[in-house]
């Protein structure tokens, strides 16, 4: 099993913490705010009150030791950039981290940072993708790792199965609950006909959805 470190207990790190958790996963986690810290006890064991920027104590901690480390400092820039070098001198093998600005990325890139993301951007693409499929199309994330989507049914999509809608979409998404006039239904069966107006209720790992939302599925 891989060991994950995270690094930053705000509100992208939490999630990120939590949903590992959820999924099994064997963590370390560390925040210089002991604050975020003592709400996240109850959470996770293997927990520390660090200076994420110091190299010796990753190594006295075990941070050194994971196998995959996600920084989650972005709006401390400088705190952030420190905390890569910091885990790429300690021989952390994969290190993740979040950057506020491209500027920030960049330089994330350039000290040797594994992968960058963006989170407020790649949220506003996952929104500007699903309004593209449809305009009442929602997303509620459940945990880091797993998506709820309502989906209106469109005059495109109408006059088909659930079970066509959904190897149309190629997405190994579930349906939980059709609403068809007022009535809502949370056994759909798979021969289900979904008509204009209709509302769907699909749960699946975020990959998944990322999957419905590329594939623009139509009549």
């Amino acid at each position: 099993m891989k060991t994950y470190a995270v690094l930053g207990l705000g509100k992208f790190g939490g999630h990120v913490a939590r949903g590992l958790i959820e999924n099994g996963e064997q963590i370390i986690a560390a925040d210089v705010n002991e604050e975020r810290v003592r709400l996240f006890k109850s959470v996770c064991d293997n927990l520390f009150i660090l200076d994420t920027t110091d190299s010796v104590a990753l190594k006295e901690t075990g941070i050194s030791e994971a196998d995959i480390a996600i920084v989650s400092i972005g709006q401390n820039v400088e705190a952030s950039i420190l905390t890569v070098m910091a885990l790429k001198e300690s021989g952390v093998k994969e290190v993740i981290a979040k950057a506020s600005t491209l500027i920030h990325g960049k330089i994330l890139s350039k000290i040797g940072t594994d992968r960058v993301i963006y989170p407020e951007r790649d949220a506003a693409k996952r929104l500007v993708r699903g309004l593209s499929l449809n305009p009442h199309l929602d997303i509620i994330e459940i945990t880091t790792h797993m998506r709820l989507v309502r989906l209106l049914i469109t005059p495109e999509q109408a006059q088909r199965t659930l079970q066509d809608f959904l190897d149309n979409s190629k997405a190994d998404l579930k349906a939980v609950a059709l609403k068809h006039g007022a009535q809502w239904d949370y056994q759909v069966p798979m021969g289900a006909l979904l008509t204009e107006g209709d509302i769907l209720l699909l749960i699946g790992a975020a990959r998944e959805v990322d999957a419905l939302l590329a594939s623009k599925p139509k009549g």
